[in-house]
C-alpha cells in the first residue's frame, strides 16, 4: 500500500519576529530562513517520514527553487518521478512571518502551483490501484483538485481534503470527500457559522455531513480534535506541548492520519495518531523540517501528555 498526494510544493521564505506587524507597520525581525514546503510536499513528507511510502504529483518551476525542493522531497523519502518540472513559470513561494507565541501570517504566490490542472491527473491513475488514501488540500486550482477526487472515488480510493487555504467549495466535490479536515477559521468559511469552540464546532461539522462529506474533523487547536462519522462523534484531547511555531501542524496532521488508516487502525486512533504529529510539529521551527521521525513520533504516543 502507499499514499498518493495531489498538490502543491513550495519554498518557504520565514521571517520570526516578536510579534506580528499591524497593517502599514514595519518590524525589526530577528531571524530569517528557508525551508521546502507548500501544503501538498508537506503532508508528503509528514507521511514518508512515518514510514509509508509517498507520491507526491504536482509542479515546480524551471528555477533553481524548483531543483531545491525536489532535493529536499527526495531527501525525506518522498518518490518524485511524478512531479512535473514546468520550464514556463517560477517555482511556488509562501513568505512566512512567525512571532514569539507562534502564531503565523502566510502569503503564498503560487508560481507553477497555479499551473496544475486535469492533465496532472494523468500521472496518479496507474498508482490509485495500491493506494489506502488520496490527500488533496486547496493551494492548487480546484477544477484540478476535483478531477483528482474524481479519479480517487473510480478507483475506490479515499480523498483526505484539508481545505486549506480555506474557500469555499464546489456542492459536487462534497460528496467526493471521505474525510475532510478543516481548522477552526477554514470550518467558520466553508459553513457560515461562528466556530468558537467544541460546542460550535459540533453544528458546523454536521452541516459538512448533510452536503455529503461522510467523515468530518474539526482540527481545534489546543483545544483537541472533534470528529463526526455517521451518527457517531467523538472528541480527542490536544497533547500538551510548547509551541514554537504552528507553520505545518496541520499538514503533519493529515499526513499522519492517512498513514495510520494505511495501517488499518480503527479511526478514533487515527485522529490521535494525527493530534499527536501535529503537537510534534509545532515545537520545531520551519514545516517539512519540524515533521517528526517515526521513532520520535512513537515515543511522543507512548509518552506523551495529554491536555486536562
Amino acid at each position: 500500500m502507499n499514499i498518493v498526494v495531489f498538490g502543491s510544493i513550495n519554498l518557504d521564505l520565514v521571517t520570526r519576529t516578536h510579534r506580528l506587524p499591524k497593517p502599514g507597520e514595519t518590524l525589526a525581525g530577528i531571524s530569517f530562513f528557508t525551508a521546502s514546503g507548500g501544503k501538498g510536499a508537506n503532508q508528503a513528507v509528514a507521511a514518508a517520514k512515518l514510514g509509508m511510502t509517498t507520491w507526491m504529483i504536482g509542479r515546480v518551476g524551471g528555477d533553481s527553487f524548483g531543483q531545491e525542493l525536489l532535493e529536499s522531497l527526495q531527501q525525506s523519502g518522498v518518490k518524485c518521478d511524478r512531479i512535473l518540472i514546468d520550464e514556463n513559470t517560477t517555482s511556488g513561494i509562501a513568505t512566512i512571518a512567525v512571532e514569539d507565541t507562534g502564531e503565523n501570517t502566510i502569503v503564498i504566490v503560487p508560481g507553477a502551483n497555479d499551473r496544475v490542472n486535469e492533465s496532472d491527473c494523468d500521472r496518479l491513475t496507474d498508482l490509485l490501484p495500491d493506494a489506502a488514501a488520496l490527500l488533496l488540500q486547496l493551494e492548487i486550482p480546484l477544477s484540478a483538485v476535483l478531477a483528482a477526487a474524481k479519479k480517487a472515488q473510480d478507483a475506490g480510493v479515499p480523498v483526505i481534503l484539508d481545505p486549506a487555504p480555506a474557500r469555499e467549495l464546489p456542492p459536487e466535490l462534497y460528496s467526493l470527500i471521505d474525510i475532510i479536515t478543516p481548522n477552526e477559521t477554514e470550518l467558520s468559511l466553508l459553513t457560515g457559522l461562528a466556530v468558537r469552540d467544541v460546542e460550535t464546532a459540533r453544528e458546523a461539522i454536521t452541516e459538512l455531513q448533510k452536503r455529503g462529506v461522510k467523515t468530518a474533523i474539526a482540527k481545534l487547536g489546543g483545544k483537541g480534535v472533534l470528529c463526526a462519522r455517521g451518527e457517531e462523534q467523538f472528541f480527542v484531547p490536544a497533547f500538551e506541548v510548547e509551541a514554537v511555531d504552528t507553520v505545518a501542524a496541520g499538514d503533519a496532521f493529515n499526513g499522519a492520519l492517512a498513514v495510520a488508516i494505511a495501517q488499518g487502525l480503527s479511526l478514533p486512533e487515527a485522529v490521535r495518531w494525527g493530534a499527536a504529529a501535529g503537537a510534534l510539529a509545532v515545537t520545531k521551527p520551519g514545516a517539512q523540517s519540524a515533521l517528526p521521525s517515526r521513532l520520535t513520533f512513537e515515543e511522543f504516543l507512548r509518552e506523551g501528555k495529554i491536555k486536562t
